[in-house]
């Protein structure tokens, strides 16, 4: 497990977090000590309270408003494919059970802590959207936890929504 760069919230910013919320707004960061323009745009972050409390794993785009996105509260859980390929399957899980064939909506972002990650489901065909830097970044690992769980044979990436011009990604 590597060692992530810690995002520090000001003080009394984390009770949205605590509260079971999943977005850092910019205007929330302690950028004093933790400058946003000191992080690329996905990269892995340890949420903290101003009191050094860990909040959360998750990762950070500074040309957002939405400047950081909790990918797990648990600090042994960072967004890898391991990770990935784990909630994938409680995916699949849900949706076997409510659907009778398999034409869904498998991963919708943070409903499924995959923030920024959309895919639908046509039978054995993926359509994959990567609506954010985090998830940009790790696509590969994406596309290859889905190989595994769905085993597809074909993914369309759909990169063309405004969520992506958003995050600086177009």
């Amino acid at each position: 497990m590597m060692t992530l760069a810690p995002l520090k919230l000001k003080k009394n910013e984390e009770r949205r977090i605590l509260g079971g919320h999943v977005w850092v707004y910019s205007n929330e960061v302690d950028t004093k000590q933790t400058p946003l323009t000191e992080f690329s745009a996905g990269q892995p972050v340890e949420i903290i309270a101003h009191n050094g409390k860990f909040l959360g794993n998750g990762y950070v785009n500074a040309h957002s408003l939405i400047c950081a996105r909790i990918v797990s509260r648990d600090k042994k859980y960072q967004l890898d494919q391991s990770l990935i390929t784990h909630r994938l399957k409680i995916a699949l899980s849900i949706r076997e059970r409510l659907f009778e064939h398999p034409c869904y909506r498998l991963v919708h972002g943070e409903s499924d802590m995959l923030p920024g990650l959309v895919v639908d489901r046509y039978f054995d065909l993926l359509v994959v959207q990567f609506g954010t830097a985090g998830m940009e970044v790790i696509k590969e690992q994406v596309i290859a936890a889905l190989d595994k769980v769905i085993k597809p044979k074909a993914i369309l990436l759909r990169n063309d929504g405004g969520i992506r011009k958003m995050e600086g990604l177009e």
